[in-house]
């Protein structure tokens, strides 16, 4: 059926005249720009309310965790990016379809923009990640490919052994992830004591039909603890351990229906992701004795990068976890519920407290000691790799698939994604995989085989 035009231009303008524009209305601005310039072929930088793209003013600058609420105003935030040019090249892909119901959109912050890291990746990548994936998937672990990349991002100047370490790191922590994520605390805290045993014991054969964690950590740290110094050992052992722990309190939660505030949430998270642990890669050939690696500034800048990651992974797989019914444990889910924010209120805050934990970082770096000679020298190396996981993290959160399949790239240039429809089997627990066929739950295109070429 045809429709009058001139009715559905003045709609258009309608929605254009909604001010100031809030996150919620966004999407529905871009559309009607989309219809009025597809229809009347206007040009964007003419129109009057051309201003109003591109970015969203914003009034608060500092967010208090406890509240919510601000502490300082007047600073513009840029949320909505899109230049004008950049709209004008996505026009086509947001025309409303009037015959099919509008499916909904939510917008990924642009919150690595301004992060002084740029993309690297370490020359032995496809080398050291087939050999690990092979002795990975020999494990029969998954059915998905979605980790081979992530190692090489974060430990671009590693040699081949360290890398190997790091690889294999990432693809443990793959498996205990998923495994973890579908169990009763019960039943994880069994887990996680045979990866601890393991860890400890890496000499010690396995026993017959143990679940196969053990071996495969048992494996990984026999391999990785031949290139680590004294220090860097004891560094990965402990914070293993103390990720493995924070997997069973994660699942108590879940057993008991347990949402943490902000400031509790990021606490456990800052363990649970695994980040501490995925450090240690880039110091394996250096030895830095306790009072250096756990120094306070030291200590402050590795909580601010994990919180970076922790930010930024909570973004992008809030989708998939909110359409599976498993975003308790998610940033996202945790602002809403304790701010009374919609999703779009919720991405706007984080988005908000990503930037100031990004300062706090930076202006930590001209806090940190001096200790002289090769510490100083190493430590210079190491929080040049601190300042590089947040960017490879959130490269790898498009590149891998494991989020987004093939639109990954088109994701992490437009910021606009679908938002999933409920998946009604996957919530329930009973329907979920469990240990013996694990599998990642994927709502796109699954990932080409190859891997997109690296310069």
């Amino acid at each position: 059926m045809r429709r009058d035009l001139s009715v559905l231009n003045v709609v258009a303008l309608e929605v254009l005249k909604l001010q100031p524009m809030t996150m919620s209305d966004a999407p529905a601005k871009i559309y009607a720009i989309a219809y009025l310039m597809n229809m009347q072929g206007t040009m964007l930088s003419e129109a009057p309310w051309a201003d109003t793209v591109g970015t969203h003013r914003h009034k608060n600058t500092s967010l208090d965790v406890a509240t919510g609420r601000s502490r300082r105003k007047g600073k513009k935030h840029s949320i909505i990016k899109a230049s004008k040019t950049r709209a004008a090249q996505a026009l086509p892909r947001m025309l409303i379809k009037f015959d099919e119901p509008e499916q909904k959109m939510h917008y990924l912050p642009r919150t690595m923009d301004n992060w002084p890291w740029p993309r690297a990746i370490n020359p032995y990548y496809k080398d050291i990640s087939a050999q690990s994936d092979a002795w990975f998937h020999g494990f029969k672990a998954f059915n998905e490919k979605s980790q081979r990349r992530l190692a090489s991002l974060a430990y671009p100047l590693a040699t081949k052994e360290q890398l190997r370490t790091g690889c294999d790191l990432m693809n443990l922590f793959f498996i205990v992830d998923e495994y973890t994520d579908v169990e009763p605390a019960h039943v994880v805290r069994e887990m996680v004591d045979i990866v601890i045993d393991a860890l400890n014991n890496p000499d010690k054969p396995r026993p017959e039909g143990e679940i196969l964690l053990g071996e495969l950590t048992r494996q990984f740290w026999d391999r990785g603890r031949k290139t680590a110094t004294p220090s860097a050992a004891m560094h990965m052992v402990e914070s293993l351990t103390a990720y493995l722990n924070s997997c069973v309190e994660q699942a108590a939660d879940r057993d008991n229906n347990r949402y943490r505030t902000v400031d509790e949430y990021l606490k456990n998270r800052r363990e649970n992701v695994g980040i501490r642990p995925s450090f240690v890669p880039m110091a394996l050939a250096m030895d830095f004795p306790d009072r250096v690696f756990h120094h306070p500034v030291i200590v402050e800048l590795s909580i601010y990068i994990a919180d970076l990651i922790i930010l930024d992974n909570d973004i992008v797989s809030y989708n998939r976890e909110q359409a599976t019914g498993d975003d308790r444990h998610n940033i996202l889910t945790i602002v809403m519920r304790q701010f009374g924010l919609d999703l779009d209120g919720a991405l706007e805050w984080v988005a908000q407290y990503h930037e100031e934990v990004q300062t706090r970082f930076l202006d930590g770096l001209k806090r940190v000691p001096s200790w002289g000679g090769e510490i100083d020298k190493n430590m210079e190396v190491y929080i040049n790799g601190l300042g590089n996981w947040p960017r490879c993290n959130d490269c790898w959160n498009f590149e891998s698939g494991r989020y987004f399949g093939k639109k990954g790239p088109e994701f992490q240039k437009t910021r606009w994604v679908p938002l999933l429809p409920k998946v009604a089997e996957l919530q329930d627990p009973a329907a979920k995989a469990k240990k013996e066929n694990i599998v990642i739950p994927m709502f796109f295109d699954s990932v080409d085989t190859e891997e997109q070429t690296d310069t």
